[in-house]
């Protein structure tokens, strides 16, 4: 295993007991806490949580706040997933190869765990802040910029957008809209804490956003790709579900050979944006996993 892999496998090797020992304890409802574990424990990529840490070996490493803040946003990214799963929303029977939230526990339940989720993803961040020391501006601007990405203007107006594409913009403007905020916004969020946990400052943290926006778009790209491509078992999920509700994709507005290409292009850009150095290796190398996946 190459120095670069080994530095991310150690953490995720740790984030899924820290996922784990995130849940509520004995105090919660036990049906309600078996459908959060149902939703935050079912695998996947952690793919912010990654981004978190690689961000973090920027500057100063301290897994103990890398797992934290990984849990943090693996929380919010699992809260998103069992209200998009929901029939009001997506109606999917499969998430991660597994039946999701809603089929297993209802809906009322998936709709609690979701909103549960949420709220320990906050108790998440503000201990990772607190473990890191952070100044008070600093700080806060990471609670702030964590609350901004959750919510209606990006995440939550994401997922509105998929349910209602904005009537006032051509197909195409339509994908970009809510593509940056449904998918790319927690994605920048996610490595622009790390920077800010690793103690960089703005002047540093201003190329992070631009570069974790870009990978956002092309993750999200690669995942119209995939939809359209890839086998159930591959993907986890029904694949061509976007297709057939007639949901706005890169692939359906402007073909997959041209969502591929741009996919790639947006890679390149992220990667120019990213430091050239030994500490960004790591990040650089989940950058190219992302947008050359296969689920």
């Amino acid at each position: 295993m190459s120095a670069t892999v080994a530095a991310l496998a150690g953490f995720l090797a740790a984030l899924e007991p820290a996922l784990a020992a995130a849940l509520p304890g004995a105090d919660c409802h036990p049906r309600l806490r078996a459908a959060m574990a149902h939703g935050l424990l079912g695998g996947g990529k952690r793919l912010r949580a990654q981004l978190v840490a690689a961000g973090m070996r920027l500057g100063r490493y301290d897994e103990t706040v890398a797992l934290r803040a990984g849990c943090a946003v693996e929380m919010l990214h699992a809260y998103s997933l069992v209200h998009d799963d929901l029939p009001a929303m997506d109606d999917d029977d499969l998430r991660r190869g597994q039946p999701t939230c809603h089929r297993v526990h209802g809906e009322a339940l998936a709709i609690l765990a979701g909103d549960a989720l949420q709220a320990e993803a906050f108790a998440q961040l503000t201990a990772a802040v607190a473990a890191a020391g952070l100044p008070r501006a600093d700080a806060l601007a990471a609670i702030a910029d964590f609350a901004a990405a959750a919510g209606a203007e990006n995440l939550v107006g994401g997922q509105a957008g998929d349910l209602e594409p904005p009537p006032e913009l051509a197909p195409l403007a339509q994908v970009r809209w809510i593509h940056t905020r449904k998918t790319a916004a927690l994605i920048r969020c996610s490595l622009v804490l790390g920077g800010r946990l690793g103690g960089l400052d703005a002047a540093a943290l201003a190329p992070l956003a631009e570069a974790g926006l870009e990978l956002g778009l092309a993750f999200q790209a690669v995942d119209d790709l995939l939809d359209e491509e890839a086998s159930r078992e591959e993907l986890g999920k029904t694949p061509g579900k976007d297709r057939a509700q007639g949901k706005r994709t890169l692939t359906a507005v402007i073909g997959a050979a041209a969502a591929r290409r741009e996919g790639e292009a947006r890679l390149e850009r992220a990667l120019a944006l990213l430091p050239a150095t030994e500490a960004a290796a790591p990040l650089r190398a989940l950058a190219r996993r992302l947008v050359e996946r296969r689920s």
